[in-house]
């Protein structure tokens, strides 16, 4: 059971995010969990029978109320609030229409996929009860996606650790290089995923090493050993991970190398540009954060991923974009808060406080392809760049090498 204090709390939490979007409530309901949102956020276990819709609208002040079927009363008998049992459709419309006329958040969206989970049934439902139904996404974000001074710590740590395997694994790379030794991209994979292991850290899906023509895929996975990385092959690592403790936070990096004492100079060029965008788009909210936040114009993540998307397309690499410049982080390495993306997903929502994500442009060409990724959080009312407390420790601007 939750005690009062923790519920009074979570109620608060949740009711402020609903004032700061100036909204009437936020409304949650779920049938056979399939919105892990409503589950997440009002702490519904996945073993708990859902064989019947539940309903649970918290308004911006005042007692919430939950719509509960009559065979399973007692599912949100843990959360503050009225109580309403129905067993027939009539009856949950009744109890539904007090509702009417309020502008109230649901987990749906047009752009933003990871947060959609009302169907078009139940949307139709709450509509015909009179009811004007907007996204949830900026009170998921206010809610879920931002981090207090703890979290960022948790983050900080997170960030320290993965900076320290790229130096383990690197060490490696040169010392089966000089050795002569056959290396593998399993080799890699399996050498961070032993530092997971050590350093007590967890993570959702293994991490990327790939070579060659591999780097050509964001997503490139593999099974068993992997390709043998050959002379002068491009190698792309890519790693994620948390502490193995609850409600510790994600940090994300990926970083590229060479299998070689030199680059070529072609592949050198492009990592140079990849690197100088990366850091101009850092530059552009260093730079216009406190100013946007005295004048109170607001920046989303659509427009800062806007801006490295024309940056890459001025320098000729608007064919060997891919994906989006990057997603939040937060208890998930894809998080719940603003991405920054203008392409894929467009999301509109404001650079927070608390706030943070990754920026990993990547470029990719015929043969091989690059993303270098940073994690940025706001803290304190400006950005600042996870690793190791310095502003341009972790930070790669040029290729690794051998």
């Amino acid at each position: 059971m939750v005690s009062a204090k923790s519920n009074n709390s979570f109620l608060d939490k949740i009711q402020k995010a609903i004032r700061e979007e100036d909204l009437d409530g936020w409304f949650f309901c779920n049938f056979r969990h399939r919105d892990p949102l409503s589950d997440e956020i009002l702490r519904r276990p996945k073993t708990l029978t859902n064989s019947r819709f539940w309903f649970y609208f918290v308004p911006a002040a005042g007692e919430p109320l939950a719509v509960v079927h009559a065979i399973e009363a007692d599912h949100l008998d843990n959360l503050p609030g009225k109580k309403q049992c129905y067993a027939g459709r009539d009856e949950l419309q009744k109890y539904l229409s007090c509702l009417a006329g309020k502008t109230i958040a649901v987990h749906m969206s047009e752009s933003i996929t990871a947060v959609s989970f009302l169907d078009a049934g139940t949307y139709c439902a709450l509509s015909g009860a009179g009811i004007k139904l907007v996204s949830a996404d900026c009170l998921i974000q206010r809610f879920k996606g931002l981090l207090d001074k703890e979290e960022i710590a948790s983050h900080e740590r997170s960030a320290a650790v993965l900076y320290g395997i790229i130096e383990t694994v690197w060490d490696f790379v040169r010392s089966s290089y000089g050795a002569g030794k056959t290396l593998y991209e399993g080799d890699l994979r399996d050498l961070m995923e032993d530092e997971f292991v050590r350093q007590n850290m967890e993570r959702d899906h293994p991490p990327q090493a790939a070579s060659g023509i591999n780097c050509t895929n964001p997503h490139y996975d593999f099974t068993g050993k992997g390709k043998v990385i050959r002379e002068g092959d491009i190698i792309q690592l890519d790693l994620w991970a948390k502490e193995r403790l609850p409600g510790s936070i994600y940090a994300d990096i990926a970083w590229a190398g060479v299998y070689g004492k030199k680059a070529e100079s072609g592949a050198e060029k492009v990592f140079a540009d990849l690197a100088e965008i990366r850091e101009a788009v850092l530059d552009f909210l260093c730079g216009s954060f406190t100013e946007r936040k005295k004048s109170g114009e607001t920046l989303t993540g659509a427009k800062l991923d806007a801006l490295c998307r024309s940056l890459l397309c001025k320098k000729g690499y608007g064919q060997a974009i891919k994906h989006r410049t990057g997603h939040g982080i937060d208890t998930e390495v894809h998080g719940s808060g603003v991405n920054i993306d203008s392409f894929e997903f467009p999301d509109t929502r404001c650079i927070l406080e608390g706030s943070c994500f990754s920026l990993e442009p990547g470029i990719y060409l015929a043969d091989y392809g690059f993303r270098t990724e940073i994690n940025v959080y706001i803290q304190d009312g400006r950005p600042r760049v996870s690793g190791k407390g310095a502003e341009k420790q972790g930070r790669q601007f040029k290729l690794l090498t051998v």
